[in-house]
């Protein structure tokens, strides 16, 4: 089995009815090109930043989960919408990937569960945990493809959550990230690369583009990675479509090669 994912690389905006704009253009785009899964970038409705958080947040109903829902439907795509800040009904505020299938329904719903609390003396510091909250399951969705695996940003770091995914039948995981620009030069692609090798699975990592003006700078250079360890599609910094071929057929054919999945020792490995 193989279909096109596409992973929509575009700015933030200020204004929430901008950002819903140019969603709605880079996702019609995608499927006019012939992707059937599209994802957007992390945060995308709203500026990358707690000043901003609490102020963009949308429940369950809200009109950018209403257009993400509708978008699907319109362009017949599975729809892994990036991910909004998400106010729950306990007033917190979470990091939330809402997933959609072609018929518009909501199939699957993600809390990121690190959270991104760096805090350098005399460098950088940024601690998501002084608005949002973390969530605590894994989301995998099925899907016409098999199952999606879905996380965000920051959980990259963490290969312990990846390999669950893929144990229990992840063959693509989608990410919506944004790494800052020096963690990204040094990481992004090869944990991108790492996480794909290691499970033998596709791994598709969509950042929002770079923009100097914004208050937080983004790495860019969405990709997506192979079973192999190499990349299908990748992109630099600026506005862009990144797709590439998931090839089904190929993923098994290498784990048939190399079968990890069938000498792995799990009971070796808890602590």
């Amino acid at each position: 089995m193989k279909f096109k994912l596409a992973l929509c690389q575009m700015k933030g905006h200020t204004e929430k009815a901008a950002a819903h704009a140019a969603a709605s253009a880079h996702i019609r785009e995608a499927a006019g090109n012939g992707a059937r899964v599209v994802c957007l970038p992390e945060i995308w409705n709203c500026p990358y930043s707690n000043k901003y958080f609490r102020a963009f947040a949308e429940d369950e109903t809200g009109e950018s989960v209403r257009l993400m829902a509708k978008l699907a439907k319109e362009n017949g795509i599975w729809l892994v919408g990036g991910s909004i800040p998400e106010l729950a009904g306990d007033d917190k505020i979470y990091n939330t990937c809402y997933v959609f299938s072609p018929r518009g329904d909501r199939v699957g719903k993600y809390r990121k569960i690190h959270l991104f609390d760096i805090d350098v003396k005399g460098s950088v510091r940024f601690m998501e945990s002084e608005t949002l909250s973390a969530g605590d399951q894994r989301t995998l969705v099925d899907t016409a493809f098999g199952k999606i695996g879905i996380a965000i940003c920051y959980d990259l770091r963490f290969p312990e959550l990846f390999a669950s995914m893929a144990a229990d039948g992840a063959r693509l995981i989608v990410l919506p990230g944004a790494f800052t620009v020096p963690t990204g030069a040094a990481h992004w692609e090869l944990l991108v690369r790492a996480r794909a090798l290691d499970n033998q699975i596709y791994f598709a990592a969509c950042s929002p583009a770079r923009d100097r003006d914004a208050p937080y700078t983004a790495y860019g250079h969405s990709c997506i990675a192979t079973p192999w360890g190499d990349f299908c599609g990748k992109t630099d910094a600026n506005e862009s479509i990144v797709c590439g071929d998931i090839d089904l057929d190929y993923l098994e054919a290498l784990r048939a090669q190399i079968p990890l999945q069938n000498q792995r020792r799990p009971e070796l490995y808890a602590r």
